[in-house]
């Protein structure tokens, strides 16, 4: 078992004051592979304390200055992807082969976006004889989930380092291994100390210390809707900024003009990616009620051609769930289907076949779903696909939008189809016949998925202050 028992504050990693320590699960063999310790409100009084003093001089450091930063960061982190991809699939479950590219590799992107952005972002702006800048936001405290969690550190981080601001990182207690080594990839690189600090801990201690605190200026937070209302709850004492990326439950809508077998291959793969815990995966998969026994075989073949395995070994098997109450939560939704009356079409409850340790889910999918049964309303997070019919365009159109959430869409059909369709969807992302994501494009929702965007340069300008300077400088 792995130890990493200090918080990292002002460049240093120092002893918790009256932390308490905490194990974290192997997910596929139930036992501890790591240890940390969940630290206290003086642990945040002190790494906020340590970013105000380090924003004085390096909200002045110079574009140049902070992209030559950004790029040593990145050989850096280069340099132990190996071991931050192993901690990923160890804490959380990724298939190291998983872990390796899309978990690790994520994080490659939004670096260099931020590098990007930052080289091409235009700080001022002459209006009339007044000037308009952008400034860093001051103190930015990040809370950090488990399922993609480099993904979603560094989507904050790199912008944030990029605008000038200083930071203190709270990674999820599940899968903090990961954050601790970039932690030192940043120390390594150069960043100076205090700019960035981490406090491991959980929600309920840390998180809400961060969310309450006087000293930061924005709040930046990923995770479940529930949390996010919290968050905001807390924030909302000191007025501060509250930017938010939280839940997800995505239509996967097959038009007129759909090729069916990749429209099911593709929603199918983005769900069973990761275990089905992505808070864009398109778990609803909306088709013309004519099709839906057509849809259901061809979907059905490849949730039961979908193996689960040991997340140390390679290959393109699916892990296990994060944790137990995950696991039961799944457990729970499952059943929830089969009493509301879905129609299962492969998997169902329990373990798969022959597995009897970790926390392993059986890639289950069902028809016959109504828009209103629970399984069509509550994020799942697991790998369980519902197939809901619809009977035209409208009707389509009308299921996908009734959900409270509106993070991502996805849209398969010709050309005059999805002209119609995609721009009516309240989704802040749409995916048009198979296309992926993009670190420079905005990534964010609307309704209970969020506020706010991250990536690129709209993630870039979410750290900012805007001030007007008015009249003649000269």
């Amino acid at each position: 078992m792995r130890s990493y028992l200090k918080q990292f504050i002002g460049g240093e990693w120092v002893e918790s004051q009256d932390g308490t320590r905490h194990e974290v699960i192997n997910p596929a063999t139930e036992e501890a592979v790591t240890e940390i310790t969940l630290g206290s409100a003086a642990d945040v009084d002190q790494a906020v304390a340590a970013a105000r003093k380090a924003f004085e001089s390096f909200s002045r450091t110079s574009v140049d200055e902070r992209v030559a930063l950004i790029e040593s960061i990145l050989a850096e982190y280069k340099a132990r992807a190996g071991d931050m991809a192993e901690a990923i699939s160890q804490e959380m479950g990724a298939p190291i082969s998983l872990a390796r590219t899309a978990q690790v590799g994520s994080g490659l992107g939004h670096l260099m976006s931020a590098a990007k952005a930052l080289r091409e972002f235009q700080f001022e702006e002459q209006i009339g004889n007044s000037l308009v800048v952008h400034e860093p936001i001051g103190v930015v405290a990040m809370i950090t989930p488990w399922n993609w969690p480099l993904n979603q550190i560094v989507s904050k981080v790199a912008p944030a380092l990029a605008a000038g601001c200083t930071m203190v990182l709270k990674p999820s207690e599940e899968a903090p291994r990961c954050a601790m080594i970039f932690a030192e990839v940043l120390a390594a690189a150069g960043v100076p100390a205090g700019v960035f600090n981490l406090v491991n801990g959980d929600g309920p201690g840390v998180g809400t210390a961060l969310s309450r605190h006087k000293g930061v200026d924005m709040v930046s937070f990923t995770g479940s809707t529930r949390a996010g209302v919290l968050v905001a709850k807390n924030a909302a004492e000191t007025v501060k900024r509250v930017h938010q990326e939280l839940g997800g439950k995505s239509p996967s809508l097959m038009l007129e003009g759909a090729d069916l077998g990749r429209a099911v291959q593709t929603t199918l793969f983005s769900v069973l990616m990761n275990s089905g815990q992505s808070c864009i995966a398109p778990t609803r998969l909306l088709v013309p009620k004519d099709m839906q026994e057509q849809v259901a075989a061809a979907a059905a073949e490849v949730m039961k051609a979908t193996h689960t395995g040991d997340p140390a070994e390679e290959g393109r098997h699916i892990g296990p769930l994060v944790n137990k109450s995950q696991w039961e939560k799944v457990q729970g939704l499952i059943a929830r289907g089969m009493e509301e009356g879905a129609k299962l079409e492969a998997g169902g409850p329990g373990r798969p076949d022959g597995v009897e340790t970790g926390y392993f889910v059986r890639p289950t999918l069902f028809s016959g779903v109504r828009n209103d049964m629970t399984i069509a309303r509550e994020e799942i997070f697991g790998p369980v696909v519902t197939i809901i019919p619809y009977e035209d365009e409208e009707d389509a159109v009308r299921i996908a939008n009734d959900t409270d959430y509106g993070l991502s869409a996805v849209v398969f059909g010709d050309a005059a189809a999805v002209k119609r369709v995609a721009p009516r969807l309240r989704a802040g992302m749409v995916y048009v016949n198979g296309g992926q994501p993009d670190p420079n494009l905005p990534f964010g929702g609307y309704k209970q998925s969020g506020n706010g965007r991250e990536h690129g340069k709209f993630g870039l300008a979410e750290f900012m202050e805007v001030k007007a300077m008015v009249g003649a400088l000269a």
